[in-house]
């Protein structure tokens, strides 16, 4: 039993943690999300609570371990070392989860286990970065470096020659083939887009030979682990949605192309998808929080002599919508001003997202 034996020696006590917003608390937890955003150090934090003599981690995707050995004798080997923490890291479900106290299970793709909690792991919102960065001293600095690099955590202290090129080999790590990799640069070419599936199917099928079938269910797999989301129109769910990427930064990463004004709008609703469930666009809306009924829109390049367009554009929605809240989210600029009584605060990504 040479892998379980190894397995269980392994000692994640000092291994330096950063804190994050989510924490696992429940003693049986599935773990999902997109690659990279920080389930595993998740996983170890919950195991430093934890006596070394009383948990085994295995990872499935260590070409170390041998898998037949574990499927014959994990569940000898936890009654004989009384362990009551079993982890199994990017489990490939090829035997039946076996009996144990407390059992963590990671996977990139949501999968519902009966008496496990859900705990999507998401790459870092804009307060968690600036806990995680240490070169930044000023929120503009920091700001700045979050916008161009994105949010995985893996990349944030890297030297900046290393950053684009560790994005890539990111996408990498879920591209297991062409076809997987051109569904995933065309859904990410078009963040902050209304585009149908079938529009981009059609695209695609210009430049490759694909099925429908095959599209939709690669795209299903890339929804289901986190990596894009469609984001729907309020009160239309027949309406075309917009996507959005799970890191703003990866559109830098696939193409010279530069769409300024979709990467910051996708970087703001990655800051709103960290806190809001439901999130909606309008016509004139980019982001609708009907819970709180607060409006977002994206202006990177807000100007004061546009004010009366703004105005004219969101007059009617906050009517119609019977708004509490309305802010502009710019790269620098403050301002306030009311609109129909509500008052509309037009601020900087970087204080709107601690605010």
């Amino acid at each position: 039993m040479k892998t379980l034996e190894v397995c269980y020696e392994l000692d994640f006590s000092k291994i330096v943690f950063l804190e994050r917003k989510a924490k696992i608390s429940a003693p049986k937890t599935f773990v999902y999300g997109a690659p990279k955003c920080g389930k595993t150090y998740l996983i170890y934090d919950y195991l430093s609570n934890f006596d070394t003599k009383d948990y085994i981690y295995i990872d499935f995707n260590d070409f170390r371990n041998d898998i037949e050995e574990i499927k014959i004798y994990l569940d000898e080997f936890i009654i004989k070392n009384s362990i009551k923490v079993l982890v199994l890291e990017n489990f490939d479900f090829s035997f039946n989860i076996p009996e144990c106290q407390s059992i963590i299970i990671s996977s990139h793709n949501c999968v519902n286990i009966d008496g496990f909690e859900l705990m999507q792991v998401k790459p870092l919102d804009f307060e968690e970065y600036l806990l995680h960065e240490n070169r930044y001293h000023t929120a503009t600095q920091a700001f700045n470096n979050f916008l161009k690099y994105g949010n995985m955590p893996g990349v944030v202290n890297l030297e900046e020659y290393n950053k684009e090129k560790r994005l890539q080999e990111i996408l990498r790590l879920y591209t297991k083939d062409e076809t997987f990799e051109r569904i995933l640069k065309i859904l990410f070419l078009n963040i902050d887009e209304k585009k149908s599936l079938f529009q981009l199917f059609n695209t695609l099928k210009n430049n490759m030979k694909i099925s429908k079938d095959k599209f939709y269910e690669v795209v299903k797999i890339y929804e289901n682990s986190g990596l894009v989301y469609f984001l729907p129109k309020y009160k239309q769910e027949k309406a075309v949605k917009k996507i959005y990427s799970y890191n703003h930064a990866f559109l830098n990463a696939i193409t010279h192309a530069k769409k300024f004004k979709n990467e910051f709008t996708n970087m703001v609703f990655l800051q709103l998808q960290a806190t809001y469930k439901d999130i909606y666009y309008t016509d004139n809306i980019d982001f609708y929080i009907e819970e709180e009924k607060y409006a977002i829109l994206s202006i990177p390049f807000f100007n004061p002599l546009l004010k009366n367009t703004i105005v004219k554009k969101i007059n009617k929605t906050v009517k119609d919508l019977e708004l509490e809240k309305v802010d502009i989210v710019t790269v620098g600029y403050n301002e306030k001003f009311n609109v129909d009584k509500i008052e509309v605060e037009v601020l900087p990504f970087f204080e709107w997202a601690v605010s």
